[in-house]
């Protein structure tokens, strides 16, 4: 290994030792490396910078956040929690299911698992504790369900991974259904069990009873809200627009909904919207920008090549490199911020993946649903702050509520890791 490799990674270590934010750790890693080791002038950083945000993909990404906020804002999270509990709500430890169905519908809108947690989490959790739920438990099963947004397609995190390795977005999204699916379907199954087993639900408040009739009218008045993950999707699938097309149906489809619908959004109170998914955006984008450049770098001193040929040489099974993929993901997860560790990461795995003969969106989802994990896991997991600061339970608190429903997530990775089957079929019918 020569100096240049080991002056990259030790400055990105030591940048993180220190608690620099990912994106400057690795922005500032980048640059030193550029000034110290290339001949590159320095003056063209920006336009490096430029270059990694001027792509037609990356528009979907403030698209799909805008259209979220403004889902939040609309009243559609209160129609989709109704409607889960209209499907749900009628069985012992169906609130619980309910939290999580509502997860998995929230998720199918929005794509951000951090967004999922609060507009699912602030309406649930006070529900659930007043219907006998323990706190702990309804706070770690929501902030685990949660993380359900960047697995349940459209998904921000699968926006990145696209771009970071040239693959078929739109057939991420697609190999997204039925792992996202099959997740949410066993913590659903958790939720009910766990509440069985600790007795919690009891006090009378815990199923809300609902006559058929109403089940029927509350899930009519969440219809337009489901309909939307059906439109973009299906307008994918089905070869209608691209993903990046589909991010602003999926914005025009929220102003509609919520201005003419539920009229729960204004021209007033949409400035606020606006500004406040700009702010998302920027943060977001700065990541990627900083990234891009951090793989630009890696490609530079040709790492993700030196690393194919290592691995190749030991000759692994391609099912072996699958399982060290994971647990090396999964402690990643644990500190590194879910883009991040996309743009860094993907660019060095997939070219050993697709030379074992692992299909590169397998191996997207794969990623994704590791990355899933590390939300909810210590000492940095963005889901269990989130889910701390609704609550006010300790951060570790709410990673100890979570740890159950965590080890359902871990089984049913382990089934699409070996299995690819779940994550292509769609793709491959």
């Amino acid at each position: 290994m020569d100096d240049a490799v080991l002056f990259i990674f030790g400055l990105l270590v030591l940048f993180l030792l220190t608690r620099t934010p990912i994106a400057v750790a690795l922005g500032l890693t980048a640059f030193t490396y550029l000034y110290f080791f290339t001949t590159l002038p320095l003056t063209q950083v920006p336009a490096l910078l430029f270059n990694a945000l001027n792509s037609f993909p990356l528009v979907a990404i403030p698209l799909f956040i805008l259209a979220a906020n403004i889902m939040t804002q609309g009243g559609i999270s209160e129609r989709i929690t109704g409607a889960a509990n209209a499907v749900v709500g009628g069985i012992r430890g169906g609130l619980g299911a309910t939290a999580v169905l509502s997860c998995m519908f929230f998720s199918a809108i929005c794509g951000s698992s951090p967004a999922t947690v609060i507009a699912i989490g602030t309406l649930l959790i006070p529900s659930m504790v007043r219907s006998g739920y323990s706190l702990t438990y309804a706070t770690g099963l929501i902030a685990t369900a949660g993380s359900l947004g960047i697995l349940i397609p459209p998904s921000i995190s699968m926006i990145i991974y696209g771009i970071a390795t040239e693959t078929s977005i739109g057939n991420l999204f697609i190999a997204g259904i039925l792992p996202g699916l099959f997740a949410g379907s066993m913590l659903i199954v958790a939720a009910v069990v766990i509440s069985r087993i600790r007795n919690l639900g009891r006090s009378g408040e815990s199923v809300v009873s609902l006559t058929w009739k109403n089940r029927f009218l509350t899930i009519l008045g969440a219809l337009p809200s489901l309909s939307l993950p059906v439109i973009v999707l299906g307008g994918i699938y089905g070869g209608i627009f691209t993903p990046t097309e589909a991010s602003a149906v999926a914005v025009i489809f929220a102003l509609l909904i919520s201005m003419l619908v539920h009229r729960q959004v204004n021209m007033k109170n949409l400035a606020g919207i606006v500004i406040q998914s700009a702010r998302t955006s920027a943060t977001v984008m700065f990541i990627v920008a900083n990234g891009v450049l951090f793989s630009w770098v890696l490609t530079h001193e040709r790492i993700p090549h030196r690393v194919a040929e290592f691995i190749i040489n030991m000759d692994l099974d391609r099912w072996i490199f699958l399982l060290v993929v994971n647990i090396l993901l999964l402690i990643v997860g644990c500190f590194v911020e879910t883009s991040s560790a996309i743009l860094v990461l993907a660019p060095i795995l997939m070219p050993i993946a697709v030379s074992l003969g692992i299909d590169p969106i397998h191996l997207g989802i794969i990623m994704v649903m590791n990355l899933e994990i590390g939300m909810v896991t210590p000492p940095f997991g963005l889901n269990l702050f989130v889910a701390s600061g609704i609550t006010k339970m300790p951060v570790l608190q709410v990673a100890k509520a979570s740890l159950p429903f965590m080890l359902v997530l871990l089984v049913c990775l382990f089934v699409v890791t070996y299995v690819p089957e779940i994550a292509l079929f769609l793709i491959n019918r």
